[in-house]
């Protein structure tokens, strides 16, 4: 049974996402405020949960603070964010605190249940084998490229002698472009194999989780060699630089 925890301090909301989230077979906590929920995920007296749905106004501290303090704290269990701030602006803060997905209200419940099960196939598919686009060096759930090397269980890249924690939602996106190595990747299809969205949406969370990998993965962010942009189209991932090549 996948275990839940649910942060919202509407009572009326809270008790109703209980009872259909159990109706649906979860097992699920309640809490009403941000301390609680990180005494929860990131306390000495921590517990393991599969999916946490985060409200984001929330008394005292917000749950944009929350998932960036489990962040911090190396908790990585995926998050969705429940938001009544709906604006670009407001949902890029929601991804830039290491959120995997988010949602608005009022929303409806089968939309909500939809995204959690998309975040539980997400975590299952980040733990399948790597496609064989090139032998991985270590094991079969990683991936070396020059200095670097993505850990897909551990949800780490390794660069040189650091090492950077992902999340759930940045590691499928850098997964996903590396099963598809030297092949052009569409923002409509990444949308769809990724987010589960239309390719449609009007969203630039790609384009963002992109800049944010760079960061990373880029020894100069500005002149990417490995997260190409494919213009018209997407992006690309180069294993071995044009110039490094035979």
């Amino acid at each position: 049974m996948k275990r839940i925890l649910v942060v919202e301090d509407e009572q009326h909301l809270a008790e109703g996402l209980r009872f259909n989230l159990e109706q649906e077979g979860y097992e699920v906590q309640v809490v009403d405020n941000g301390e609680s929920a990180l005494a929860l995920l990131v306390g000495a007296a921590r517990v393991s949960y599969d999916i946490v749905v985060l409200d984001v106004m929330l008394p005292g501290i917000s749950g944009f603070e929350v998932v960036s303090e489990m962040r911090r704290e190396g908790q990585y269990v995926p998050t969705l964010i429940l938001t009544a701030r709906g604006h670009s602006q407001d949902v890029l803060q929601g991804f830039e605190s290491g959120a995997d997905d988010y949602l608005t209200k009022p929303f409806e419940l089968e939309i909500l249940i939809a995204r959690i099960r998309g975040l539980l196939r997400r975590g299952e598919w980040l733990r399948r084998s790597l496609p064989k686009v090139q032998p991985p060096a270590e094991t079969e759930d990683s991936f070396t490229f020059g200095e670097k090397s993505v850990y897909f269980d551990l949800l780490e890249l390794r660069v040189r002698d650091q090492i950077f924690p992902l999340t759930l939602m940045e590691m499928n996106v850098l997964r996903y472009l590396i099963s598809r190595a030297g092949k052009p990747v569409s923002r409509g299809e990444m949308l769809e194999e990724v987010w589960g969205l239309r390719e449609d949406t009007d969203t630039r969370a790609l384009d963002n989780f992109i800049v944010r990998l760079r960061k990373y993965i880029e020894d100069d962010p500005g002149k990417p060699r490995h997260l190409l942009a494919v213009r018209g189209v997407g992006y690309r991932f180069v294993a071995v630089p044009p110039e490094q090549t035979s």
